[in-house]
């Protein structure tokens, strides 16, 4: 598992976005507008992306204060889209509790999640201003880039056929850009040097599609006990994820017909007849080697981070140990 150090300076990141969070949130009425923005805030999460927008300022050397508004801004942000694609899904629950548009009503709940998206612009404009131009700029330029990821992976799933170098952009666009421009705004925030960011911003993005890849993984092969919900949803609704286009891909003969004829049905004994056939395909292998990949490769932009860093930046050592560990957590989960 991840290391006690990056669990405890994680959860130190947490406590510091929650506070900023809640004060941040008192600067808007007590209105019916504004109450599916606390429910869902309030709901909790990882919070890891403004956990990696502070760690990456004061991995740069500076201070946590001067990273809260991107950190804001980009969980703000977040909770907007999950508010959107919930209703977009028709999905009943989110973390264990009732959606906003199950809770209230689809009406309200596009409303405030657009209001939600306006916060978040206004949370950003706290940030230091000699940082703010690039700050926006890297902002709202992963905001569509999340837009379109959204919009290539509605459009999948009325497609028959999706290629793996398809796939994988979906996932950098709709999960990986965030997760990179989390890192990138937490060390312009510090002031860093264009060097050092496009390093951060590297990193986040191979841990991103990492995280994505554990996913899919885990959804078919995880422990339900360890990780608390049954394997085989992708499998049953058919989802284009790494496994099933490589799978596809590779299958011949019988195989491919067994799996074709699969598709489409809901029937008794479906998942493990499909986890058999991505076994004997070898796409689980090679969907472990290429999560093993993106680790490298982030690794990798790590390493020219520390080495890119000036003097005048020696940063927190409790925060690049946090960015060790995050890609670390990638295997680990699988062990």
């Amino acid at each position: 598992m991840a290391t006690e150090m990056t669990m405890d300076t994680l959860v130190a990141y947490k406590t510091d976005f929650e506070s900023g969070c809640a004060e941040f949130l008192s600067r808007y009425p007590d209105s019916e507008l504004y109450a599916p923005v606390r429910y869902l805030m309030g709901l909790g999460g990882k919070r890891l992306r403004p956990a990696l927008v502070l760690a990456a300022c004061e991995a740069c050397g500076g201070q946590k204060a001067q990273a809260l508004p991107a950190a804001l801004a980009v969980e703000l942000f977040h909770n907007f889209t999950l508010m959107h694609d919930d209703i977009m899904d028709d999905a009943p629950l989110r973390r264990g509790h009732a959606t906003v548009h199950e809770k209230w009503n689809d009406n309200l709940s596009i409303l405030s999640g657009d209001a939600l998206h306006v916060m978040s612009c206004e949370a950003l404009l706290d940030a230091p201003a000699e940082a703010l131009p690039d700050l926006m700029r890297t902002f709202h330029r992963t905001a569509l880039e999340v837009c379109e990821g959204q919009e290539q992976d509605m459009a999948f799933e009325s497609r028959e056929e999706v290629a793996l170098d398809e796939y994988m952009e979906m996932i950098r666009l709709k999960t990986s850009v965030l997760l990179a421009a989390s890192l990138r705004m937490g060390g312009r925030s510090a002031g860093s040097r264009e060097e050092t960011l496009d390093a951060l911003y590297e990193f986040g993005l191979h841990v991103g599609l990492a995280f994505q890849l554990q996913d899919d993984y885990l959804d078919a092969f995880g422990d339900p006990e360890k990780f608390g919900k049954q394997v085989g949803g992708d499998i049953l609704s058919d989802k284009k994820t790494f496994l099933l286009i490589r799978a596809l891909e590779k299958a011949h003969g019988a195989d491919y017909d067994a799996l074709r004829s699969e598709l489409g049905q809901k029937k008794e004994g479906k998942v493990g007849r499909v986890l058999d056939l991505y076994r004997r395909l070898g796409v689980d292998s090679e969907l472990r080697d290429a999560m093993a990949g993106q680790v490298a490769l982030a690794e990798g932009a790590l390493a020219r981070f520390e080495q890119s860093k000036s003097g005048a930046l020696q940063g927190s050592k409790a925060a690049v140990s946090l960015l060790h560990g995050v890609a670390a957590m990638v295997t680990e989960r699988l062990s």
